[in-house]
């Protein structure tokens, strides 16, 4: 019996996200458990993508990349793949109405990361978009189940949330992206003498982005509030860390959050949502 297999699938992405995210395995934890299939049914399909930009370098990666687009589409088509992450993320998207067109921007923003591109402001807004503001909205199909005018309204402020977090992700990669994958993101910005007023122009973005954010967070179903709010508060320590690094060493180390702060933030977290101090 298919179900079977769906099963294995659902195990699969469930697995991935553990082992590739303890923070984004403890938002899904915050959030009502009828999101959880769903939701790790989106970041292993996502997390599959970087993967093959990121990570496969003694491979063919334009190669792989073009066969992860046919076999997406033919799994989206056939509703079924032997890919177990692949045929999880298909019953995600049919069950709650994806849009294609949501798909196939994240998929050209993961194949611009296959060449060293010198990023405008065009491109830099067109891969934020694929490659973080989408998959906000993938999710945010789940979380309103259905809701049309509730996604329409809470658009844009999942697009800001997804754009924060990824300009957070652009500054503590900035060594693994410049110096191991040759990518330079930030438009006007030249890494090689990288300021202290660059650095506080991009956090005034993340700033902005963070606010309008936090905004569609209150705003969400109760059942998805605690779980994004999760990942809210963990990417803002990661933004106050940053604030607290000098540019210079920015480049000379990955700006993480221990284990057992992320526990911290999580029950400091529940502590404020269940006493509606959002």
């Amino acid at each position: 019996m298919k179900a079977l297999f769906d099963r294995v699938s659902y195990n699969t992405t469930k697995m991935v996200t553990k082992t590739y995210s303890t923070s984004f395995t403890l938002g899904i934890l915050g959030l009502d458990k009828f999101f959880h299939n769903p939701i790790y049914g989106i970041y292993g399909f996502v997390r599959l993508a970087d993967e093959i930009v990121d990570s496969f370098h003694d491979f063919d990666k334009e190669y792989l990349m073009e066969k992860f687009r046919s076999d997406t589409y033919e799994a989206l088509d056939q509703k079924i793949s032997l890919n177990p992450v692949l045929n999880h993320f298909q019953e995600v998207v049919h069950e709650f109405n994806i849009p294609l067109d949501l798909i196939d921007t994240f998929l050209k923003s993961m194949e611009m990361d296959l060449n060293k591109l010198d990023y405008n402001n065009e491109l830099y807004e067109q891969y934020i978009l694929g490659s973080a503001e989408v998959v906000g909205l993938m999710c945010l199909k789940v979380f309103v189940k259905g809701d049309e005018k509730m996604y329409v309204d809470l658009k844009p402020n999942a697009m800001a949330l997804g754009s924060a977090f990824q300009k957070i992700n652009f500054l503590r990669d900035l060594n693994d992206d410049y110096e191991g994958l040759g990518r330079t993101y930030f438009p006007g910005i030249d890494l090689q003498n990288f300021t202290c007023e660059d650095k506080a122009q991009i956090e005034n973005e993340i700033e902005h982005d963070f606010k309008k954010g936090f905004e569609g967070i209150k705003a969400l179903p109760k059942g998805a509030r605690f779980g994004v709010y999760i990942a809210y508060v963990y990417y803002y320590a990661l933004l106050q860390k940053i604030k607290r690094t000098q540019s210079s060493k920015l480049f000379n180390q990955r700006i993480r959050i221990p284990n057992n702060q992320k526990y911290g933030l999580f029950f400091s977290s529940y502590l404020r949502h269940s006493l509606n101090l959002l």
